[in-house]
């Protein structure tokens, strides 16, 4: 198990890093910024976002998932290297992002996660409706990404990625898909088109991607996670038909259309 939350090498995909500072320039690239209020490592801590007028507004509902062909906006709440599990509060007004609380505490990853990572936004897993093949329903949050570039992207950055396959994990009895992407700004990024390109230059990702979240919640004394479609990363054509079909079950969810339950639509 330890071995599955350690930093092999041939896990990681490695070029010359361009930068923590590329994910500040492209964070802009929504004509948005963001504020934080509270310290860091507290249940205070939020991360908001404003649009160019100042609006406040949310990451999830309020950013374009597509920017175009083959090209998406990625929201990132954890960079790649660290153990606080940040994510988009989705049942909190204009979601902000906060540190995930268990049982009252605070949620670390007992190892870092070795990739940047994070959400897209207008998507949703919808708990109501079971995966055709799998025939687990979604775990009621947005899609996840797991970009696998050089750089370390700094938490809250807006970034445009290529999509480059999928992973469906099945935690708990739900779905979560997992899309491997890159950033569009990385040196590999030319070079990577598809999850057979991931395979033959950075061999070892997709397994090292995989297995980290089979293991990661058994130190707490949960169960492996499974993975469907015979636990292959599927390619492109399937991940950008996941943001798709997402992507509308996210309409249905604010057209109300689909239960909410006690997630924040921002049209009640």
């Amino acid at each position: 198990m330890a071995s599955m939350l350690m930093a092999p090498a041939a896990r990681l995909c490695r070029r010359p890093a361009v930068g923590a500072a590329a994910g500040r320039r492209l964070f802009a690239a929504f004509g948005g910024s963001s504020y934080t209020e509270g310290a860091a490592g507290t249940a205070e801590f939020r991360q908001r976002y404003k649009d160019a007028s100042g609006k406040e507004i949310s990451p999830w509902h309020d950013i374009d998932l597509k920017v175009s062909d083959g090209v998406y906006n990625a929201l990132f709440e954890i960079p790649k290297n660290t153990k606080p599990k940040m994510e988009v509060a989705t049942k909190e007004p204009n979601n902000p992002i906060a540190q995930d609380v268990k049982k009252g505490k605070l949620r670390d990853y007992h190892g870092p996660i070795f990739w940047n990572y994070g959400m897209f936004p207008q998507t949703w897993e919808d708990p109501n409706i079971k995966e055709s093949e799998t025939g687990f329903a979604g775990d009621n949050d947005p899609v996840d990404v797991v970009e696998i570039g050089s750089a370390t992207i700094e938490q809250g950055s807006v970034v445009q990625v290529k999509p480059l396959g999928v992973l469906a994990m099945i935690d708990d009895g739900e779905i979560d898909w997992k899309v491997i992407a890159i950033s569009t700004s990385d040196p590999l990024a030319s070079e990577l088109n598809d999850i057979a390109d991931v395979s033959a230059k950075c061999p070892g990702v997709i397994e090292g991607i995989r297995e980290w979240f089979r293991w990661y919640k058994t130190p707490d004394g949960k169960p492996l996670n499974a993975f469907g479609y015979k636990e292959e990363a599927l390619n492109k054509a399937k991940a950008i038909a996941v943001l798709d079909e997402t992507h509308h079950h996210w309409k249905d969810l604010r057209d109300g259309k689909s239960k909410a339950g006690k997630v924040w639509t921002g049209t009640k």
